[in-house]
C-alpha cells in the first residue's frame, strides 16, 4: 500500500507544479521572545567578571547581556562597549577598527578564553575567524548553550589551578588585582558540546544570581523555539553576524553575506539584481529598499528562496501525491492548497507512515501545533482548524514529531529498569581520562564531565601510584595511561567530579567506576579514603550476601557510583585478576614503536589489593579460561576483553556460548592497544553477543561512537538500554532479518563543517551506512547520493536514487546518515552533520532524520539542521 500512495515519487514520476503567488512579509514575534526576562539593568550595562584564558589566567572582563536577551558577551574592561540604537532597537557595538568584529564565532578548539580575533558562541569554530576580526571580545549565543554549570570542572579552570599552584608568594602578591581561584564564585558555560566560556565573579559579586538569570534564558529560549518554523530559527541565529553595521535591516551587500551563511549560493555579481527583485516583490519604494531589508521581510525572503526553485521540491510533490493534486469546492476543480484532518488521518498517518494507533483527536492536536507554529506568512491563510496548508504539512515533516527515532522507543520507561544489569547494554568509556593520544595525550578532569553529559555511565580510570602531600606526607593516587607520555591528573579530583555531577543529576542511574587498580596498597587505602569521603552515600557499598543472588537493577542503584575492579582480599591471585583487560591492553601497547615516541616494556605485574578498598567493589574482574568454567562464577564476577579477542570469541562455536554467559554475567569489551591515535572499533559485534558494556575513546567522533550514540537515544538517553528478547533466550534464536529500501529526498538549513559561520556555500551529499552483524562476524556496508552544489539550505538529491540494504540482525543493527561536503579531493571531504538510528527504532515512511554534530549535540547552527528521507520495510520491526 506505501508504494501505491506515493507512486511517481518513488519511482520518479515527478512533474512541474504551478508556483504560488508571492508571499506577503511576514511578521516575527520570536526575536522578541526573550525581552520580557526580568534582569537587573547592570547585566544590560556590563557586570565585572574574570574570565579564564586559553593558558590558564585570569584576566578581568565586562560581561554583558543584550537587550533582546539572545546575546551574551565578554569583553577586556579595558574596552569599552558603546550602545546604540536603530529602529527602536537596541545594540552592542565596539568603538572604532574593532566594529569589524564577527560576533558569534568560537575561539578555539575546545575552549574560548584569552585567544584575541574571535568571538565565540553559535556559529564558527577553531579561532578561524581571527583572519576576519580584530576583536578579543567573546560572545555567545543563547541558542548554542547546551548547560550552564557551576564550579571549576572544565579543562581550562584545570590548567588556571595548575598555574596558581606554582605561583610563589611573591608573585600572587603582585597579581594586579587578580584574585585566587575560588570554587564558589566560578561557572561556566558550555555550548556546541566542547567549547567552554570560564567565568568567575568579582569578590563580592552573586554568582547565584548570574545562574539563575542565564539558566531562565536558556530555559526561555527552549520554550519559545518550539513555537517557531526552522527558517524563523535560523535566521534569527545569523541576524548578528549578517547585520554588520547593527541597523536591525540588510542591505544589499549583507544580503549576500546571508545567503551565504544560509548556504545558498547567488554570484555576487547578481546580488543587486536579487535584492531589487525581491524588494519591488515585497512592493517597497526606493527609500524602502535603501533603508533594507526587515527581519521579517528576511523571513519572506528565506521562504521564497527555498520556494522558487526550478526543482520539483519532494514536499510539494508528495503533498499531491497523497491527497490529490486537485480539490473540488462548489463545483469547481482547484489546485490543493489545504488538506482536512480526515484525509490526514487516513491518507497519511495511517496509510503511508503506518501509525494504525494515531486517531483524530491526535491529528487535532497535531494541527493545533501546526497552526500556532510562527512560520512565514502565506497567503493561502485557513480559517477553519480541521485543515491545514502546504506549509503547514512541510513544517510537520520535518519536525521532531515525525522523526525517523521512534518516539516511543526514545522516551524513558522506568518500568524498564528492574532488570538485574546483565540484562543491559551500558553507555561506555574507554581510558576516559585521556582527550586525545594514547601515548603522548593530555589527561583532563573534564573528559569525566563530558562522559557523563554524552550518556556514559560506565567510565574508566587507570590508577597508579602519584607522589605524596609535601606536607603531610600522604599517597596522591594518580591517573594516567601508564608507560606514556600522557599527562596525570589526581584520582581526587575525579571522584568529586562525578559527585558534582550526581548533585545536579540525583536521579542518574548508577555510574560504573572501571578501576584498572595499579596502585600499591598504602595509595589503595587513600583510594577507599577519598571514595567513602567524598561520594558519602551515593557509594554504593555491597554487601557480603548480596553477592551470591543477581546482580541489582538499575533502579535499586539509582543515584550511586558502582566499582568495578577486584575484590579478594590480601594477595593477588592469577585465577582472580583481571589479566584479560590490563594484559591484552599492554601487550599490544607494547608493539607500537614511532620515530616520536616510546612505550616502556613493562610487563604488568600482580598488584595486591587493599581489603578497604575490595569491600567497596562489587563487579570483580576474573582472567577468562572457559565458558563452561565462567559461566558457574558468582554473578558479580566478570571478564573484559580486547577487540582482536571479540573476534576470536566470536567464531560460531563460542559466540552463543558468549550470549549465554552475558544473560546472567558481566562483560566490557575495549579497543585495541594499537589505537594510539585513539580510534574507536564497531560496537555492533560485542553488542550481540549481550556483552553489556562496549568501550568507546569518546574523544573521536568517528563513526563507531556515532554509531553508539545512536544506539543510546534509545530509553531517554539514562545510559541504559534494555538488551532485546532475542539476546535472553535460552535457546539459541535465529536474529530477525528485513530489507530496507531508502530514498534521501532533500535536506533543510544544513551548516557549514563545524558550523563555521564563513567559507563556501557547502557542496552536500549524503552517505547512508549499514553496521551489521552475520553469523558472528561485522557485516557493513555503505551508500551515497550524488551531490547537490552550491545548496545546503534546501537541497534535492536525485528522486531516483533508491538505496536497498539486506539487514541481517535487525535488533543490533544501526543505520547512520551522514552528510558531507565535496571537496576538490575525495579526502579532504568534511563531514557536516549526522544521525545513526537503530533499525529497531526506525519508523517507515516520509520521516525526518534530526541531524547532530559530532559531539551528539543540536545546539547553534545543528538545531535546525534535518533530512528528508522515504524509509520502506520489508516487514514490521516489532521486537520478538
Amino acid at each position: 500500500m506505501f508504494s501505491t500512495v506515493i507512486p511517481r515519487l518513488w519511482n520518479n514520476g515527478v512533474k512541474p507544479t504551478p508556483q504560488d503567488q508571492p508571499l506577503p512579509q511576514h511578521r516575527s514575534n520570536f526575536k522578541s521572545a526573550l525581552e520580557h526576562i526580568s534582569m537587573p539593568d547592570s547585566f544590560l550595562r556590563g557586570i565585572n567578571l574574570f574570565r579564564v584564558t586559553a593558558k590558564g589566567k585570569l584576566e578581568p572582563v565586562t560581561f554583558t547581556i543584550s537587550a533582546d536577551k539572545f546575546i551574551i558577551s565578554v569583553l577586556p574592561r579595558a574596552l569599552k562597549l558603546e550602545r546604540i540604537s536603530s529602529n527602536g532597537r537596541s545594540g552592542l557595538r565596539r568603538p572604532g577598527i574593532l566594529s569589524r568584529a564577527r560576533s558569534g564565532a568560537s575561539v578555539s578548539a575546545g575552549s574560548v578564553g584569552g585567544s584575541i580575533g574571535g568571538s565565540i558562541g553559535g556559529n564558527s569554530v577553531d579561532g578561524m575567524d581571527a583572519a576576519f576580526s580584530f576583536s578579543p571580545h567573546a560572545v555567545v549565543d543563547i541558542g548554542s548553550i547546551d548547560r550552564i554549570q557551576s564550579g571549576q570542572n572544565t579543562l581550562l579552570f584545570e590548567k588556571a589551578r595548575q598555574r596558581e599552584k606554582k605561583q610563589t608568594m611573591s608573585q600572587r602578591s603582585h597579581n594586579n588585582g587578580i584574585p585566587l581561584l575560588d570554587d564558589n564564585r566560578s561557572f561556566s558555560l558550555v555550548f556546541r558540546g566542547a567549547k567552554t566560556l570560564d567565568l568567575m565573579v568579582d569578590e563580592g559579586g552573586d554568582r547565584e544570581q548570574i545562574l539563575y538569570i542565564l539558566n531562565s534564558m536558556v530555559t526561555e529560549y527552549g520554550r519559545a523555539k518550539v513555537k517557531v518554523g526552522n527558517e524563523v530559527l535560523l535566521l534569527r541565529y545569523i541576524w548578528n553576524d549578517v547585520d554588520r553595521d547593527h541597523s536591525n535591516t540588510i542591505n544589499e551587500k549583507e544580503m549576500g553575506e546571508l545567503l551565504n551563511r544560509i548556504n545558498f549560493q547567488v554570484k555576487e555579481k547578481n546580488h543587486n539584481a536579487v535584492y531589487q527583485k525581491f524588494s519591488k516583490t515585497l512592493g517597497l519604494a526606493k527609500e524602502q529598499r535603501r533603508a533594507g531589508l526587515t527581519f521579517d521581510q528576511c523571513v519572506t525572503l528565506l521562504h521564497k528562496t527555498k520556494r522558487d526553485t526550478w526543482q520539483v521540491k519532494p514536499v510539494t510533490q508528495l503533498f499531491f501525491d497523497i491527497f490529490g493534486q486537485f480539490m473540488e469546492n462548489d463545483n469547481e476543480i482547484r489546485l490543493r492548497k489545504k488538506v482536512s484532518a480526515n484525509s490526514f488521518l487516513k491518507r497519511f498517518l495511517q496509510t503511508v507512515q503506518g501509525e494504525d494507533n494515531k486517531k483524530t483527536d491526535d491529528v487535532m492536536e497535531i494541527f493545533s501545533g501546526l497552526r500556532s507554529l510562527e512560520l512565514a506568512d502565506v497567503a493561502n491563510h485557513i480559517a477553519k482548524s480541521n485543515y491545514i496548508n502546504l506549509e503547514q504539512f512541510e513544517a510537520y515533516l520535518v519536525s521532531r514529531g515525525n522523526d525517523i527515532f521512534d518516539p516511543e522507543r526514545e522516551k524513558f520507561c522506568k518500568n524498564d529498569m528492574t532488570k538485574p544489569l546483565s540484562e543491559y547494554w551500558i553507555n561506555s568509556s574507554h581510558n576516559t581520562y585521556l582527550t586525545g593520544h594514547q601515548l603522548t595525550g593530555l589527561s583532563s578532569v573534564e573528559m569525566y564531565s563530558k562522559a557523563l553529559y554524552r550518556g556514559c555511565r560506565c567510565i574508566e580510570l587507570d590508577i597508579w601510584d602519584g607522589g605524596k602531600d609535601e606536607f603531610a606526607g600522604s599517597p596522591i593516587p594518580v591517573v594516567y595511561h601508564g608507560h606514556t607520555m600522557t599527562s596525570k591528573i589526581l584520582f581526587e579530583d575525579i571522584i568529586k567530579a562525578l559527585q558534582v555531577f550526581l548533585m545536579l543529576h540525583p536521579k542518574s542511574y548508577p555510574l560504573i567506576l572501571s578501576l584498572e587498580n595499579h596502585c600499591s596498597v598504602p595509595y589503595q587505602q587513600v583510594m577507599a579514603s577519598q571514595l567513602k569521603s567524598i561520594l558519602g552515600d551515593q557509594l554504593y557499598v555491597p554487601q557480603e550476601s548480596s553477592l551470591k543472588g543477581p546482580l541489582p537493577s538499575p533502579l535499586q542503584l539509582r543515584g550511586k557510583v558502582v566499582l568495578k575492579g577486584r575484590r579478594p582480599v590480601g594477595a593477588a591471585d592469577e585465577n582472580d585478576s583481571d589479566g584479560d583487560s590490563a594484559d591484552d591492553d599492554m601487550t599490544e601497547l607494547q608493539s607500537v614503536w614511532t620515530d616520536k615516541t616510546s612505550v616502556s616494556r613493562k610487563t604488568p605485574l600482580a598488584v595486591k589489593i587493599a581489603p578497604e578498598l575490595a569491600k567497596l567493589t562489587l563487579f570483580h574482574g576474573t582472567k577468562f579460561k572457559t565458558w563452561g568454567e565462567s559461566i558457574h562464577a558468582l554473578p558479580h564476577h566478570m571478564h573484559s576483553f580486547s577487540e582482536s579477542r571479540v573476534t576470536a570469541l566470536c567464531k560460531r562455536n563460542q559466540y552463543h556460548k558468549w550470549i549465554a554467559y552475558n544473560q546472567s554475567h558481566m562483560s566490557r569489551t575495549f579497543p585495541s592497544g594499537t589505537r594510539i591515535d585513539s580510534s574507536n572499533y564497531s560496537p555492533i559485534l560485542a553488542w550481540s553477543t549481550g556483552c553489556q558494556m562496549a568501550a568507546l575513546n569518546i574523544q573521536t567522533p568517528d563513526e563507531a561512537l556515532l554509531v553508539n550514540d545512536g544506539r543510546f537515544r534509545e530509553n531517554g538517553g539514562t545510559g541504559y538500554v534494555l538488551k532485546p528478547s532475542i539476546l535472553m533466550m535460552k535457546e539459541a534464536t535465529e536474529p530477525r532479518t528485513t530489507h530496507l529500501e531508502v530514498k534521501i529526498l532533500s535536506g533543510s538549513c544544513l551548516p557549514k563543517p563545524k558550523g563555521l559561520s564563513f567559507g563556501e556555500c557547502i557542496d552536500p551529499y549524503v552517505k547512508i551506512s549499514l553496521f551489521d552483524c552475520h553469523d558472528g562476524k561485522e557485516v557493513n556496508s555503505s551508500q551515497t547520493t550524488n551531490i547537490v552544489y552550491n545548496n545546503g539550505f534546501s537541497p534535492i538529491w536525485n528522486f531516483e536514487d533508491l538505496f536497498h540494504f539486506d539487514v541481517q540482525n535487525s535488533s543490533v543493527a544501526v543505520m547512520q546518515f551522514t552528510v558531507w561536503d565535496k571537496n576538490s579531493l575525495p579526502k579532504d571531504d568534511e563531514v557536516i552533520a549526522s544521525a545513526s538510528v537503530p533499525i529497531s527504532c526506525m519508523r517507515q515512511g516520509i520521516r525526518s532524520v534530526q541531524l547532530f554534530d559530532e559531539n551528539m549535540t543540536t545546539s547553534g547552527a545543528f538545531d535546525f539542521a534535518s533530512l528528508l528521507v522515504l524509509i520502506k520495510f520489508e516487514q514490521s520491526q516489532a521486537e520478538i
